[in-house]
């Protein structure tokens, strides 16, 4: 047992410390997890640098990371198939599975859900950055101790890649456009190719995150930090298909509206700014342009487990960096900076 259990907290802008977070007795009903790593996400960033993500606004100390993996070593509720020992990808999804969209198999709209590390609800729920944390047996799927608790922890970003690369249906053959090269973006990148799309491209600002693109397979990529001729210049000269927004920028929501032929599919997977933005709709419109919402992942999280388990997908290719639990507010500012770090993962002291 760790005797003064430690958690990366932020208690507002900039300010993430890690402080002690004492632990009462296990409730009823949940499961230990001894910390093994998690990975820094974009939203994480969010909150560290404005204490907001979106609409969602930090108003109490709020605990960071979803992205965990981990050891159990205390159980105490009926968890068939987990034991004290068990190593775990941590689902950081707790659905009520009762309300109307848990019902119609829709449970990543729960009305009533809580997910770590979020301020989407109030009180907020704590995050997994902490050497202990507890989760419901739902939330722990267990993996082989061959398994890197690195590689675990990155079944959350894959499965929202794979849900949103389901949200644009069939996309076998397809031409397909990426905005943001981010970890998401790269992840969703290889979920498309899974999924055997055609042609794919990929579109960001930064020269750093692109060459990583190229290194992970992409056909081809476009450096928007000049302007979009060339852009313009591929659309005209072939339809693209599918186009997925994951920079979370009105730019690149415009930019993935306006490049996708007539009849095509935009699925907004960033998360945009909070309040209103300027979006082309007409151009929805009159290009009768399918615009898809996705909204984090449901049964995706134990098919991101099982391919990663699997080897389909090397999740470790992303990661630029480790630091430990500990040092998280450098391995934060080193995850801010594109042009030294693609993923940053934390690690057990």
């Amino acid at each position: 047992m760790i005797d003064s259990p430690v958690a990366a907290t932020l208690f507002g802008p900039e300010d993430l410390r890690v402080v002690e977070h004492p632990l009462g007795p296990l409730a009823p009903g949940m499961v230990r997890v001894r910390f093994g790593a998690g990975g820094i996400c974009g939203s994480d960033l969010h909150y560290f640098r404005h204490a907001r993500t979106g609409d969602f606004v930090v108003t109490s100390p709020l605990v960071l990371g979803h992205e965990v993996a981990g050891e159990i070593i205390e159980i105490n509720a009926d968890a068939p198939g987990l034991a004290v020992g068990d190593r775990i990808a941590v689902n950081p999804s707790r659905w009520c599975g009762q309300c109307a969209r848990c019902a119609e198999g829709r449970a990543n709209l729960c009305e009533n859900i809580y997910f770590m590390g979020s301020a989407s609800k109030t009180p907020h729920m704590q995050g997994g950055f902490a050497s202990l944390f507890d989760a419901t047996p739902a939330q722990c799927i267990k993996v082989p101790h061959a398994v890197a608790y690195q590689a675990a922890a990155l079944a959350e970003p894959l499965a929202v890649s794979l849900h949103a690369v389901a949200r644009a249906g069939d996309i076998t053959g397809r031409n397909v456009i990426l905005f943001g090269a981010g970890p998401i973006g790269l992840l969703t990148m290889l979920a498309a190719r899974l999924k055997g799309c055609g042609e794919l491209t990929v579109a960001d600002i930064a020269a750093a995150p692109l060459a990583f693109a190229s290194k992970l397979g992409a056909n081809r990529t476009i450096d928007l930090s000049g302007g979009d001729e060339e852009l313009k210049a591929l659309a005209s000269d072939r339809a693209i298909d599918v186009a997925f927004e994951i920079s979370g920028t009105a730019a690149g929501l415009a930019a993935a509206i306006a490049s996708v032929r007539r009849g095509g599919t935009v699925v907004q997977v960033g998360n945009l700014p909070g309040g209103q933005i300027p979006v082309p709709a007409n151009a929805v419109m009159a290009k009768e342009i399918n615009l898809n919402g996705t909204f984090r992942f449901g049964a995706e999280f134990n098919q991101a487990v099982d391919l990663i388990v699997g080897g389909d997908i090397d999740v470790l290719r992303l990661v630029t960096a480790e630091r430990p639990l500990s040092s998280a507010r450098d391995a934060f500012r080193l995850a801010a900076d594109r042009s030294q770090s693609v993923k940053v993962v934390l690690t057990a002291d």
